[in-house]
């Protein structure tokens, strides 16, 4: 019985392990912000900015359902990528003119590769490094390379602010 909650122990922190995976950072064309994070993933772009890419692409985030009541009644509610984009040119630095928010508001990762894989296609883009959590960066690096295919080179990266512990 111990012996099978030790393997079983060791099997679950070794699944912490794989699922935090982010690749070994190399320049790249453009540096691409999944939705589901205000600042984190941002914070991370604008790091990685000068020294990696001339370029950041911010998504807009899933929408909640509230959004489109208020946006009813004339209210707009700044979304996710808004702010993120904000705080990038206003407050850390990053020049506008690298800072790009992508009008579509996508619902999951596979929709935002879906949604870059044309504009990877016309602008020639061999490299691309993908911001996002610590426990996504296996799932999404997987669905943007099946995505976008073998001529695009994911560079999946965890955003250093994140808390997750893949030991806990």
């Amino acid at each position: 019985m111990v012996l099978a909650l030790a393997i079983a122990g060791g099997t679950f922190l070794s699944a912490g392990l794989i699922i935090d995976h982010s690749d070994p950072l190399a320049p790249a064309d453009v540096i691409y912000v999944l939705g589901g994070s205000r600042i984190s993933r941002a914070l991370e772009a604008s790091e990685l900015y000068t020294a990696y890419a001339p370029r950041i692409l911010i998504s807009q985030g899933a929408a909640e359902a509230a959004e489109g009541q208020l946006a009813a009644r004339g209210i707009h509610v700044p979304t996710e990528g808004e702010v993120a984009r904000d705080i990038l040119v206003s407050r850390l630095n990053v020049p506008s003119t690298a800072v790009e928010l992508l009008p579509e508001s996508p619902d999951n990762t596979a929709q935002e590769a879906r949604m870059l894989a044309g504009r990877v296609r016309a602008s020639h883009w061999s490299r691309i490094i993908v911001v996002t959590d610590c426990a996504s960066t296996s799932r999404a690096g997987f669905i943007f390379r099946r995505i976008l295919g073998p001529d695009v080179t994911i560079i999946a990266r965890c955003a250093r602010t994140d808390g997750y512990d893949p030991w806990l």
